[in-house]
């Protein structure tokens, strides 16, 4: 996949909008504000295919992007404390109906947080990754934030966390210095050789 040959394609607010499944897809997911746009951006770089903000839990709709014969889909944000009631349902029946429409999904990119413990919403979200048998992998974000001393105790916990087991694998990344692009680069186009 060539990931310098990417573009918007289009975005979606609800399960009846989104179109059928007829390419593999490569998913980001994550909590809000784990730095999921800046990531994708980092990923693909380009500054502003994804939309960043300041704000946790701007995306709220999934948004798809074309590169080289794959989608990648970009999931909104979970776990964001201000949305109203009738938000959170809506983004449930987005994320339901997106997983359960048969899709060609090669990889799930989970994003966590390295700085912290997975939170209640993230555990959710990696058992039913792993209860449904998806394929996916753990990006721990943001370990630029984190000093030598600090980023060995979460690395040894993030291996000893039970949650994280069945994942492929765990890349350490950051958005901001490009650590661990080629490591997902290299399991994104892993999960693309399976024809």
């Amino acid at each position: 996949m060539n990931i310098h040959n990417v573009q918007f394609e289009a975005s979606y607010g609800t399960s009846r909008q989104l179109p059928v499944s007829d390419l593999p897809e490569i998913v980001f997911a994550g909590k809000s504000n784990v730095g999921k746009s800046s990531l994708i951006n980092k990923f693909f770089n380009r500054k502003n295919l994804a939309r960043v903000s300041g704000v946790p839990g701007k995306t709220t709709t999934v948004n798809f992007f074309l590169c080289d014969g794959v989608r990648v889909a970009d999931l909104p944000g979970y776990g964001y404390a201000r949305r109203s009631d009738a938000e959170r349902r809506r983004w449930g029946e987005l994320m339901e109906g997106y997983f359960a429409m048969g899709r060609d999904l090669r990889l799930i990119v989970q994003l966590l947080d390295m700085r912290h413990d997975p939170t209640a919403d993230d555990r959710t979200m990696l058992q039913f990754l792993t209860d449904s048998g998806y394929p996916f992998i753990c990006v721990l974000t943001k370990c630029d934030k984190l000093n030598k001393t600090e980023r060995l105790a979460r690395r040894e916990a993030f291996a000893a966390d039970p949650d994280l087991r069945a994942a492929r694998c765990v890349i350490e990344a950051s958005a901001v210095t490009g650590e661990g692009m080629d490591a997902l680069k290299a399991a994104v186009e892993t999960a693309l050789e399976k024809d």
